[in-house]
C-alpha cells in the first residue's frame, strides 16, 4: 500500500511555533528519518504551502488557516496526525497500522 505523508505549512511560522523548526524543514527532517526507518515501505512526502497551496490542496489549506490550526500540520493518506510539534510515536503507529 502506498503512504503519502504531506506536511503543511507556511515561510512564516504560526505564533505557537516560534522556536520549533519551519514546516519545510519538518517535511525534510520526517522523509529522512522516515525513510530510515521504514526502508521497504513505499512512501511519498510532500510539502504543501498553505500560503499559495498546489491545485487539489486548496480546501484544506484554507481550513488550516480559518480555523486557526498550528502548523507544520502532518497528514498520512489524508489522516491528521500531527499539528505543531510532530509526535514520532502517533506518526510511527499510524504507518504501522497502514503497512500491516
Amino acid at each position: 500500500m502506498s503512504i503519502t505523508i504531506t506536511v503543511y505549512g507556511a515561510e512564516k511560522k504560526c505564533a505557537s511555533c516560534v522556536n520549533l523548526p519551519s514546516a519545510l524543514e519538518t517535511k525534510d527532517w520526517l522523509e529522512a528519518l522516515l525513510n530510515r526507518k521504514y526502508e521497504n515501505q513505499p512512501l511519498a512526502f510532500e510539502y504543501i504551502d498553505i500560503e499559495n497551496p498546489e491545485a487539489g490542496h486548496e480546501e484544506f489549506a484554507r481550513y488550516i488557516i480559518d480555523d486557526d490550526r498550528m502548523y507544520p500540520l502532518v497528514t498520512i493518506n489524508g489522516d491528521i496526525v500531527a499539528e505543531g510539534n510532530p509526535k514520532l510515536k502517533d506518526i510511527y503507529a499510524k504507518i504501522d497500522h497502514l503497512a500491516s
